[in-house]
């Protein structure tokens, strides 16, 4: 049984704010990470919302109710959202079912995830481990952790997110059919590209 978790609660300050509301192809720039993580092979899907949790939280709840799936849309808040991304990433956590054997991680500002990458994701997970996309040679998002990792992703501090447990937690690497994995959007000039 996997859940997914998108992380949406940081402050865009290189943006300048409001990054995941921005316009963005049809919709918003959040509705892309949604989407992929409604696409994947989970019971529900968690957002994480924090600086901009308002704005965040209704924008996740359009999304979900335009894609009829509402009834999937779990919300969590991360009171210390200020400290980075690792305290997004506890609260995802944290809010998990207990019966949950694993769980995607999505990033709220990666818009084109393929969703041809999901399902071999959640195949080649392995027990106790972890998986990720690779596209040129270069690890990309969601990651997929087995339940026996939380609590290593519950100890994470700062604005590093999971890219150390990564490094050291034995990864499988599932190849990804674009650059979607690699897209993130950090500043302005970025939703063009």
């Amino acid at each position: 049984m996997l859940e997914a978790v998108v992380l949406a609660a940081g402050s865009a300050r290189r943006f300048g704010g409001g990054k995941l509301t921005a316009a963005f192809g049809d919709g918003v720039l959040l509705d892309g990470a949604l989407a992929a993580a409604f696409a994947a092979p989970v019971r529900a899907v968690t957002l994480v919302s924090g600086a901009d949790a308002p704005a965040v939280e209704a924008a996740a709840w359009a999304f979900a109710d335009r894609a009829g799936q509402s009834a999937r849309l779990r919300i969590a808040y991360a009171p210390d959202h200020a400290e980075g991304m690792a305290a997004s990433l506890r609260a995802g956590i944290a809010s998990l079912p207990d019966d949950v054997e694993g769980v995607f991680v999505f990033l709220g500002d990666m818009p084109r995830i393929p969703h041809a990458v999901l399902a071999p994701l959640a195949e080649w997970l392995p027990a106790g481990g972890a998986a990720a996309p690779v596209f040129a040679g270069r690890r990309g998002h969601p990651a997929v952790f087995a339940r026996a990792l939380f609590p290593d992703l519950m100890a994470l501090s700062g604005d590093q997110g999971a890219r150390q447990l990564l490094d050291r937690a034995g990864v499988a690497r599932v190849e990804a059919p674009d650059d979607g994995v690699l897209f993130d959007v950090d500043e302005v000039g970025d939703l063009q590209r």
